[in-house]
């Protein structure tokens, strides 16, 4: 490892250099473990700790396929699919891994007692299997976690659409939480070389999500002056949408649950913010009963910031707690984008509101790879920044991902795997200077 990490920092290093690298016979990966599955049974869910359950160990190299890349991980992250593998909610990833085990020879080295898990690199490319001619080694790139066979016509339209696929480092396993992670070579993407590698890891799944959820014909469709609802709008995934409703000449509502995350929203251009804290919204009575009034009193809220208007599009991920919520204020006709259900799966709305108003809820889930890559896209031309507020070391991820399951984090939480200290890979230090203040608003905060 200390010769890749050399070559990497050597800025003499070529092509061949990188392929005529030995590789190791293992790298130390962040893992759960198969047989610990039941470890947290009982525990609610804000009582089950990452900490206990992610492992720090030395896992041997897998088998490079063809179609497929070995990268060197210099740095990666945490998003929330790393904390529901780390509780085993809403179920273990071993049946994924099993499953797909199933699929091909080739698949079963998937299937193993431990989970290398995460779901986003940036790295440097070691080797390449048969049939890639993209990507050679030494290439600087960053992974989206979109992993398809395209065996099936279905996913040709739309790659989100094909029966088998995944989420790298959730659905499979080598994931970026490693020193060296394994992914199809139609995963990779070029570096933006005005980032550092923790900054340049940050935004893959929740940037991508965000762009098909959001911006996407496949998501919302957003468009200039729609006024759109953003749930959490200072943290991993609710940052990026608030970005793109500003690049995009919409009028985010950002809906945030502190004074500091308020501040946030301003940093980024918002104007229009609700602290649902401070305004002491409470959408449940109980458990069971939902309180319309509530609803009532926020769409007023709502109107009172966007000059009497209604929400054309709400960007929904909490789930169970805002979904009522969320149905209600949308104006006729118009659109709720939903993934992830951090608060819980089993949504209940007031179908009068949806169905005598025209409205449309839209499923959505993570990117295809041209929705992923105009998303990288524009992270590299700067029209959209890194929302990283914290980094950690490898040997720290299951703080990290207390962090994000706590919700103790702004933006992104960042993990070191191979580079030694923050700020380094940065390529283009003119490109960044101009765009520095935005690359460091989560860090200042």
């Amino acid at each position: 490892m200390k010769d890749i990490l050399a070559a990497i920092q050597s800025p003499d290093s070529t092509s061949a250099d990188f392929a005529a690298l030995p590789l190791p016979e293992s790298y130390r990966a962040i893992t759960v473990h198969k047989d610990e599955t039941e470890m947290f049974a009982g525990l609610a869910t804000r009582d089950k700790d990452p900490r206990k359950s992610l492992h720090l160990d030395e896992v041997p190299l897998p088998e490079l396929g063809p179609g497929e890349a070995l990268v060197a991980v210099m740095a990666s992250s945490v998003n929330y699919n790393s904390v529901w593998t780390s509780i085993f909610e809403p179920l273990s990833t071993f049946g994924f891994l099993e499953r797909y085990g199933r699929l091909s020879e080739l698949t079963k080295r998937h299937d193993l007692p431990y989970h290398i898990i995460g779901s986003d690199l940036a790295g440097v490319v070691l080797r390449t299997g048969p049939g890639v001619n993209a990507w050679r080694p030494g290439d600087e790139v960053v992974a989206h976690c979109l992993s398809v066979e395209l065996e099936s016509s279905d996913g040709h339209n739309d790659t989100m659409l094909d029966p088998e696929q995944r989420i790298w480092g959730f659905e499979t396993n080598f994931g970026g939480l490693a020193e060296i992670a394994l992914v199809k070579s139609n995963q990779l993407m070029p570096k933006p070389d005005h980032l550092s590698w923790e900054e340049a890891a940050a935004p893959g799944l929740v940037n991508s999500t965000a762009y098909r959820q959001l911006v996407s014909r496949n998501g919302a469709g957003m468009k200039q002056g729609d006024n759109v609802l953003i749930w959490g709008a200072s943290g991993g995934l609710g940052s990026y949408a608030t970005q793109f409703a500003l690049a995009g000449g919409a009028n985010p509502i950002c809906v945030v649950s502190s004074p500091q995350k308020a501040d946030i929203c301003r940093s980024m251009g918002a104007e229009a913010i609700i602290d649902r804290t401070a305004e002491g919204y409470k959408f449940w009575k109980d458990e069971n009963t939902q309180d319309p009034k509530e609803w009532k009193r926020f769409g007023k809220r709502i109107r009172e910031l966007t000059g009497g208007e209604d929400i054309d599009i709400v960007f929904e991920h909490p789930g169970r707690e805002t979904f009522g919520a969320s149905v209600y204020v949308t104006r006729k006709g118009g659109t709720i984008t939903t993934c992830a259900s951090t608060s819980g799966y089993l949504h209940q709305y007031d179908n009068r509101y949806l169905w005598m108003s025209l409205k449309r809820i839209i499923g959505s889930h993570f990117a295809n790879y041209r929705e992923a890559w105009e998303a990288n896209r524009l992270i590299a031309k700067g029209k959209i920044h890194p929302t990283l507020s914290k980094v950690y070391p490898l040997e720290e991820t299951g703080q990290a991902a207390h962090d994000v399951h706590r919700n103790a984090h702004q933006g992104k939480v960042g993990v070191l795997c191979l580079a030694p200290e923050e700020g380094l890979g940065v390529r283009d230090q003119e490109k960044r200077a101009k765009h520095l203040d935005a690359i460091n608003r989560f860090r200042n905060i």
